[in-house]
């Protein structure tokens, strides 16, 4: 059995099997009976399946929401409003995108260009979003036709029962969804080693996607993989400085600091770097870290103890290569429950190990440059390539240097997140997109028919 522990009170709040690759085998054989009269249903069967689904997130966002904050820390507040309503948005997003006529079929020339579905999907997702990765994937799968069979982190298992139950209330037929509980290097390889799946969609850390590619290179299988980041936020001179950093912060905490997105590395001209760390320190003060159970809580634990001592030792990296620790550390900030200090550097070259690594922390690095094209190398130094920020007074000039960072995701002055917009990376930070047309297009095969 793998025991789920609450990572604020470090109890074990649940318990799930954990999965062989016998279990796998039997789950992808199933799918694999299941694909052929499940591909064969209405268009209208499968959008009818998804707004049912979205509208049961709605109905059950309280059970959802605290499921999160109790297996993975997320503060409840922050599920309530983003954890739940994203996946919402993106379930809805797909059945719009079906709705306006996505299997209609494209003539081209003599050529009736058709999307079929793939086949049997394999999914694995992460704790950290637990229902949005899980949404991201399986419901364009289904929706496209596709049989499914779901392997969540073995962190965060009790929400991906939950997906689970409403699936099967909304309707899901007998061997087209299945989940498998288990450790990645047991159930996922199994996963993406498996002759039958027809498709890997994999969300997690670059080093498990690198794994996961591999194994899936034996059978030539397709494979979408959505992994880390170390986005920058690129404050311009122009910009006000302390709506950006406020922003920034903000982005870089939320999740506790567990976004593979989050802008973690603060870019600012060298002349207002003091000013802007000031305004960070202050900002970053606010969030101290409580119960994620609470509603006025900021920031919770990190998910586990291992994942809090990695961040620890990233914090300590930061001191030991000279960065100026303005604000945290790698002090516990609590007596119990796997909290780190929110932590803010200053001074942060880009060499630095903190500069240059997913950390997956509240650590926030602060990071000087002298004009607009060495605020574009910096950005652009890393392994990554996933998401990213530019803040100016002028649209136009913001717009510009978005275009030059090599990031799947770039948002202006504080722009909204939009669950129907690509999501994905460059780089090592994956392939692939998900959410609405893009995510939709992962999940199926292109055929010309000539006539």
């Amino acid at each position: 059995m793998i025991e789920v522990v609450n990572p604020t009170t470090e109890e074990v709040v649940g318990t799930v099997r954990s999965g062989t690759p016998a279990d796998v085998d039997a789950a992808v054989t199933r799918a694999v009976a299941a694909f052929p009269e499940w591909a064969a249903t209405s268009l209208d069967t499968r959008l009818a399946l998804v707004r049912r689904v979205a509208d049961a997130m709605v109905a059950r966002t309280d059970e959802l929401a605290a499921t999160m904050t109790a297996e993975m820390g997320t503060p409840i507040t922050f599920a309530t409003r983003v954890q739940v309503p994203n996946p919402v948005g993106i379930a809805r997003g797909v059945a719009d995108v079906i709705e306006g006529g996505y299997f209609s079929g494209e003539e081209i020339g003599n050529s009736l260009v058709l999307r079929e579905p793939i086949g049997v999907v394999a999914a694995i997702t992460p704790w950290n979003f637990p229902l949005q990765q899980m949404v991201a994937k399986v419901v364009p799968a289904l929706a496209a036709g596709n049989a499914v069979v779901l392997k969540p982190s073995e962190l965060a298992p009790m929400t991906a029962d939950l997906l689970a139950s409403i699936l099967v209330e909304a309707g899901v037929p007998e061997g087209v969804f299945s989940l498998v509980h288990g450790m990645g290097p047991v159930v996922g390889e199994a996963l993406a080693a498996h002759p039958l799946v027809d498709m890997v969609s994999f969300t997690g850390s670059t080093r498990a996607g690198r794994r996961v590619s591999a194994l899936a290179a034996e059978t030539v299988k397709r494979v979408a993989l959505e992994l880390g980041g170390k986005s920058a936020n690129v404050v311009l001179d122009d910009a006000d400085v302390t709506r950006a950093v406020k922003i920034g912060v903000a982005n870089a905490f939320m999740n506790n600091g567990q976004a593979c997105s989050a802008w973690t590395r603060l870019l600012v001209p060298s002349s207002r770097h003091d000013e802007a760390l000031e305004i960070a320190v202050a900002a970053a003060s606010k969030y101290e870290p409580g119960d994620p159970a609470v509603p006025a809580t900021r920031i919770g634990p990190a998910v586990s103890a291992a994942q809090r001592d990695r961040v620890v030792g990233y914090i300590r990296s930061g001191v030991e290569a000279g960065a100026k620790l303005a604000l945290g550390g790698p002090d516990a900030p609590t007596q119990r429950g796997f909290h780190v200090a929110p932590t803010v550097f200053g001074d942060v070259r880009p060499d630095m190990v903190i500069a240059q690594e997913e950390i997956f922390g509240p650590v926030l690095s602060v990071m000087p440059y002298n004009d607009e094209d060495d605020a574009v190398r910096i950005a652009n130094s890393t392994i990554y390539g996933l998401g990213g920020a530019v803040f100016s007074a002028d649209p136009d000039r913001a717009l510009a240097v978005a275009k030059r960072l090599r990031t799947g995701q770039v948002d202006i002055n504080g722009a909204a997140f939009n669950t129907s917009a690509p999501f994905g990376g460059y780089r090592q930070s994956g392939t692939g997109r998900e959410f609405g047309r893009h995510g939709l297009d992962e999940f199926t095969e292109l055929k010309s028919i000539q006539r």
